[in-house]
């Protein structure tokens, strides 16, 4: 069973900090799920923290080997929801397309997800239901997008903290961090009339080479002689501390400052200064009222295609539920025909290989012919003969012959 334990609606930022995963810890904590579970893949972004694995039974000790799996404090249980079957299957998809994403629709956690389901891939062995369910999630929410034109109203946490700063006359930006959300937020700044950019890494490399001459690339170290120089900073770092500290800003300094990172990037008391204005991700939805209305209508007319790769999901897994007696079929097939190799090569000749072949194509026929027959006489007798006459017509007459 396809199980997810995720955290509880409502809940706030620092609790929800406690759950973070970094991405470079990644294979070490689904090696410690997988201690327990066949499968197992983590989400883990800013917004959220969700936990998909396969596991016959749906309990609290199931839960108790997340949380010790994880090296969660077991306190926080009460924070966290725990689904299976058919709602673990809905909520996945359903959230590559949008629908549970704290800022409705925005299209960062389709990427997201993708990430994910590779990381799990380089340390899973088994390939089952779960990794089935990543694969039709990540092909629905390209569709359901695609489909939807959500495109027509873009939206991300870079977006509405770009719009943002824009509305209130920022001219000079900083972006600190270069990862998804970084290199989106410059995307947008520089599609802008802005004067400069600031974009500062730790590693000069990750960041492509701009010819556009209002963009400086800044190393970390350097960032605090820049800060004076800048009205809007947005922060989105990778860091498990804070990177800008209340020693950093100047009392005096008037600045946005969007922090969307988990665990934050941002010292919070920066937000007592008369001149700063500290949003974080949380404080972002309610800046994104404008196109929220909007956007639900379009998703909910196109929930359709949700309904149509769950329903191709159902299907596959039916069929694979058949492959322990697809795979004795082969080898019953395989079996008779090596038989009748081994039989046709002892027994024939220069003059009667033509012979000797035909008679052994004939004995292959008629043992399948013959023991359908057989099975078609017992079930006449038990009384059951409706459901296997109509199998056997499908299997051996109604087919066209190649």
């Amino acid at each position: 069973m396809i199980q997810l334990v995720g955290i509880s609606k409502n809940i706030s930022l620092d609790i929800r900090e406690n759950f973070s995963i970094r991405q470079n810890d990644y294979e070490r904590k689904i090696k410690g799920l997988l201690e327990f579970f066949e499968e197992a893949v983590i989400i883990s972004t800013c917004n959220r923290t969700e936990i998909y694995f396969t596991n016959n039974e749906i309990n609290n000790c199931t839960l108790n080997k997340v949380f010790a799996a994880l090296e969660w404090d077991l306190d926080l249980k009460k924070h966290v929801f725990h689904i299976g079957g058919k709602r673990a299957k809905e909520h996945i998809v359903e959230l590559a397309s949008g629908f549970h994403s704290k800022i409705l629709g925005e299209d960062q956690i389709l990427g997201q997800i993708k990430n994910a389901y590779e990381e799990s891939i380089k340390v899973n062995t088994k390939r089952g239901p779960l990794q089935r369910i990543f694969q039709v999630a990540i092909t629905c929410g390209k569709e359901f997008r695609t489909l939807a034109k959500l495109y027509e109203i873009p939206v991300s946490s870079a977006s509405i903290s770009v719009n943002q700063a824009l509305s209130k006359g920022a001219k000079r930006f900083m972006v600190i961090g270069y990862g998804d959300v970084g290199s989106l937020a410059t995307k947008y700044i520089l599609s802008h009339n802005i004067d400069k950019l600031y974009i500062v890494v730790r590693n000069s490399l990750k960041v492509h080479d701009f010819e556009d001459k209002r963009v400086e690339v800044v190393p970390f170290e350097e960032k605090n002689k820049k800060l004076n120089d800048v009205e809007c900073i947005i922060s989105c770092t990778s860091a498990p501390h804070t990177v800008i500290r209340i020693d950093d800003i100047d009392k005096d300094y008037n600045c946005l400052i969007f922090d969307l990172a988990i665990p934050r990037d941002v010292d919070d008391t920066i937000a007592h200064y008369q001149g700063i204005d500290l949003y974080n991700i949380d404080d972002l939805t309610l800046l994104d009222d404008e196109n929220k209305k909007m956007r639900k209508k379009r998703m909910d007319e196109y929930k359709w295609v949700i309904d149509k790769h769950l329903e191709e999901f159902e299907v596959w897994k039916s069929v694979k539920e058949l492959s322990p007696t697809i795979q004795k079929l082969k080898k019953c097939g395989h079996n008779v025909s090596e038989d009748r190799i081994i039989s046709f090569n002892n027994k024939s000749t220069e003059e009667n290989y033509k012979q000797i072949g035909e008679k052994m194509i004939k004995s292959t026929a008629d043992y399948f012919i013959n023991r359908a027959i057989d099975v078609l006489k017992e079930e006449k007798l038990t009384g059951d003969i409706g459901q296997c006459e109509r199998i056997l017509e499908k299997v051996f007459l109604n087919f066209q012959q190649s």
